[in-house]
């Protein structure tokens, strides 16, 4: 019915007929308009894996209102953008105006400027809080699978490089050899993973002068009593061991600088290749990375196990290497069952793999010192999630972990992103899941042993010059093709 009362014009007589809204049915609308504005299509596969809490808005200030580039929209495009094979910000961007039509919503702009700026305004607690959170879900799943009920995590560290900014340098400055301008910032990474899973527990973010030994000092609290400690020879420390020990965490180290213990000086023999030593104090020096005070409260000697590891299968580049442990009970961790362990150590080398080579992140884009790290961060947690996935789809062929194909998940999860919709109902989604973990179940990689794999490669770069000089001083050399032609 038309009003016709000019003096109440906001005043409509159909509305005396209906029923006032009810506060749930306000709340739901509202959840409808925030479903409607997400592109939180990755938020369905790891529901329960990312905190919701993290990235409800902010109450006052940046990132409190829900615009198109939220605070939820802008962690998940950073997530696909990790997650993607191009990683640039463009790409993110084209992916908001695909889903603003799909919407009937306003298109926003071409620039990334609004993007950045959202990134920007992420917070980098709130990215460690995520990355904890994924940590401690992992090492819950993988907690049966650990050796003699015992969590093992294994610490190596690598190289990764940046854009050659002025600020990136500072951090991260690249070695003295190159001449400025004609190099990349150089950081360096010390993480623990956990064996089992394959999880990310830890990190510690250096320059070219960070030792790992150090950066894993920086990282004690990721041990728990109970846990054993898998490193290379970089980490045999008389400091270190004893230290592990007083923590109540186990030690399986290469033999580093220290003297190799002969069976004529050793306090028991277990076995074949299998003694029962001691370590000395060492003497203190200055030189040392620890105060005479630590010093004098380290133990006058640790009783450890000595084991000569003979390796007969070809293709490694040793025939033997001798391993110190602190696992001392030949009953319980016999001399095969601690070489098996150190075999697998070669697995973490695949996990820094994975994230460097599968991932990108090898060479980051950001040129900011504060992004690089939420990158660094961006990179883990989506890892971590990958890791969950692979978890379930190795649970439910009941295969292990290690077995299955990283890169084919990553594949799997990228094609299957545009199908997991947030409108479709709880049994649809289930369906799809189930099917995703099929799919990454297939990609089962099979056992080569004894397959030689030479550090070498076979395709050769294209022959361009090197930039041995700043770009604006660079002369090229002209190319040979034109003095053929012009002699022909």
């Amino acid at each position: 019915m038309k009003n016709i009362n000019l003096y109440l014009p906001g005043f409509h007589l159909a509305t005396l007929r209906r029923r006032p809204r009810s506060a749930c049915q306000k709340l739901a609308d509202q959840f409808a308009e925030i479903r409607r504005k997400s592109i939180s299509q990755l938020a369905v596969c790891f529901t329960h894996f990312i905190p919701d809490q993290v990235l409800q808005p902010h109450q006052s200030g940046a990132q409190s209102r829900r615009r198109l580039f939220s605070k939820e929209n802008t962690f998940w495009g950073f997530f696909s953008q990790v997650l993607n094979t191009d990683g640039g910000c463009s790409e993110v961007v084209r992916k908001f105006h695909a889903f603003a039509a799909s919407r009937s919503m306003p298109q926003p702009s071409s620039s990334t400027s609004a993007y950045c700026q959202a990134r920007l305004k992420l917070k980098e607690s709130d990215l460690e809080c995520i990355l904890t959170h994924t940590t401690e879900r992992l090492t819950q799943r993988g907690a049966e699978k650990c050796l003699q009920g015992r969590r093992v995590i294994v610490v190596d560290g690598t190289g990764i490089s940046m854009p050659d900014t002025g600020e990136n340098q500072q951090v991260w400055p690249q070695t003295r050899q190159q001449k400025p301008g004609c190099g990349f910032p150089q950081a360096y990474i010390c993480g623990c993973f956990n064996l089992q899973t394959g999880a990310l527990l830890s990190y510690e973010l250096g320059n070219k002068k960070s030792h790992e030994l150090l950066m894993l000092r920086e990282q004690w609290n990721t041990f728990n009593p109970g846990d054993i400690f898998l490193g290379d020879k970089g980490f045999c420390s008389y400091y270190d061991v004893s230290k592990l020990m007083a923590k109540g965490v186990d030690s399986v180290i290469t033999l580093g600088k220290r003297k190799l213990v002969p069976s004529n000086d050793a306090d028991g023999i277990l076995g074949e290749d299998d003694l029962l030593i001691h370590w000395p104090k060492p003497k203190w020096t200055k030189r040392l990375s620890y105060s005479k005070e630590e010093w004098l409260a380290l133990p006058d000697k640790l009783v450890l196990r000595q084991i000569k590891v003979k390796v007969k299968e070809p293709g490694f580049r040793t025939q033997s290497f001798h391993i110190i442990t602190t696992l001392t009970d030949s009953s319980i961790y016999s001399a095969k069952t601690i070489a098996d362990l150190y075999f697998q150590r070669w697995d973490i080398e695949l996990f820094f793999r994975d994230i460097k080579t599968t991932m990108g992140m090898d060479i980051l884009r950001c040129k900011s010192p504060s992004m690089i790290r939420k990158e660094l961060l961006m990179h883990f947690i989506v890892y971590n999630c990958l890791r969950l996935l692979m978890l379930k789809a190795a649970d439910k062929v009941d295969v292990p972990v290690r077995l299955i194909s990283f890169k084919a998940s990553v594949q799997a999860l990228r094609q299957w992103e545009p199908l997991l919709k947030s409108e479709l109902s709880t049994q649809e989604q289930t369906r799809l899941l189930s099917l995703l973990c099929d799919s990454i179940a297939a990609s089962v990689l099979h056992a080569r042993p004894g397959r030689r794999e030479p550090r070498c490669k076979k395709r050769r770069p294209k022959n361009y010059q090197r930039l041995t000089n700043p770009r604006h001083e660079m002369q090229e050399t002209p190319h040979r093709g034109k003095f053929r032609a012009e002699g022909a």
